[in-house]
């Protein structure tokens, strides 16, 4: 089974190794027909610390790392 990769911004870099992602999708209510944002969080390993708050970032689906962790984020892409 394909591990899953999901985009979103970093908003907290404040764990050593680990940083939050928010993840936003749109979804057709189902009543009122009408396109709705929601929105998760996901917690991430980040070996090197190089993502920050403010960033955008790709996460992969991992084994569990620690009680939230089971994502990891992917390198960031050489410009």
């Amino acid at each position: 089974m394909p591990k899953r990769i999901l985009e979103g911004l970093v908003v907290s870099d404040k764990g050593d190794k680990t940083v939050v992602v928010k993840v936003e999708r749109t979804i057709v209510h189902p009543l009122l027909k009408k396109i709705v944002r929601r929105s998760k969080k996901y917690h991430a390993h980040d070996e090197s610390n190089a993502y920050k708050a403010g960033d955008v970032a790709r996460i992969i689906e991992c084994a569990p790392k620690s009680k939230l962790k089971t994502w990891e984020v992917l390198p960031k892409a050489s410009a």
